[in-house]
């Protein structure tokens, strides 16, 4: 394409974006100094491309998955801080994580006027001690206490009866050779430590190590804010059946879980266009996404949901810095 198309099509984009209405040539002839003629020879290329197309009932033109993808990869230009400003710092201070997350997904909602989401970090399942209780015959109660004091019990089905000092023995030796380390961590230093011991006994330890990885990974929560919010865009509250499968996506999660979790794996602020990326189960709908850290360690992601006629240039900074600004809380909370 050349800079005539180009200008031509970042005209559009922008427009419609504006003020959501097809776009026709006579509009456009009228910031550029070229004819409606020429103008509309212009769209037939791109409307060639695949780039903008004509709704049913409008003689003008809007842009396609395809189009946003462009303006969004080539014809954007965004203005990013290089660093934090520093009156910024304090609208989202060092905070317990839980509560710093929520934050984060509240400040992109009200910054961006769409819906705010927040994938928190994954918590290492770090114990100080652990216990075992005979319940049954065939089960065990796993007491685990954190670092923090915080108390949590699993249940253990198991294939014998255990005996009190049986019990005992394997919460002692769990104790002395492994608290202080995250059950991923003992899943992997294990097999060396337990062949000391008898069978039973192992399978015992290895059932608890099960049992608290799976706790750590069932910690991956998602923050969603400002859901409502969407009710307000015309193009998405006019159409029920989008408007259900929008609040559908909220209420399964998995769609946005896997959205989030691969974008984590990307630098900086990514944009992914309902119909473009296989990752957006909608059409007419666009997510921003940013990674975030602590010291410098990706361990999270966040982003706005949105129309995908959504004012990019301004979105893409919100994201950009409310994910600084949550690594930035969450660093300063662990000094």
């Amino acid at each position: 394409m050349d800079d005539r198309a180009n200008a031509l099509l970042k005209a559009l984009i922008e427009k419609y974006i504006d003020d959501g209405q097809p776009v026709g040539s006579r509009t456009l002839s009228k910031m550029f100094d070229l004819s409606p003629a020429t103008i509309r020879n212009v769209m037939a290329d791109l409307e060639d491309l695949g780039l903008i197309h004509s709704p049913h009932t409008s003689a003008g033109r809007i842009p396609t998955p395809k189009g946003y993808r462009m303006f969004a990869d080539r014809l954007l230009a965004v203005q990013r801080f290089q660093s934090l400003p520093s009156q910024m710092r304090q609208t989202l201070p060092a905070a317990e994580p839980g509560r710093a997350v929520t934050a984060a997904a509240t400040l992109l909602s009200n910054l961006s006027q769409f819906t705010g989401v927040v994938l928190a970090p994954k918590r290492a399942q770090i114990f100080r001690q652990i216990e075992f209780i005979r319940l049954s015959e065939k089960r065990v109660l796993l007491i685990i206490v954190t670092p923090d004091g915080d108390v949590q019990n699993r249940i253990l089905f198991v294939a014998r009866d255990y005996l009190e000092h049986e019990l005992i023995e394997a919460s002692n030796f769990f104790n002395q050779h492994f608290a202080g380390m995250s059950f991923e961590q003992v899943k992997i230093s294990i097999a060396d430590e337990l062949s000391s011991l008898q069978a039973d006994i192992s399978r015992l330890m290895q059932a608890a190590v099960e049992a608290g990885t799976a706790t750590a990974d069932s910690d991956e929560s998602l923050v969603i804010s400002g859901e409502s919010k969407l009710l307000d865009i015309s193009e998405i509250a006019s159409d029920m059946d989008k408007l259900r499968r929008m609040f559908s996506l909220f209420e399964k999660k998995t769609d946005l879980l896997q959205l989030l979790d691969v974008s984590s794996r990307a630098q900086g602020v990514q944009i992914y266009i309902g119909g473009d990326s296989q990752l957006v189960p909608m059409d007419d709908v666009s997510v921003i996404t940013a990674p975030y850290g602590v010291d410098g360690t990706v361990v999270g992601t966040l982003g706005v949901i949105g129309p995908s006629r959504m004012a990019y240039e301004r979105v893409i900074p919100i994201v950009d810095i409310t994910a600084r600004l949550l690594s930035n809380a969450l660093s300063h909370n662990q000094s």
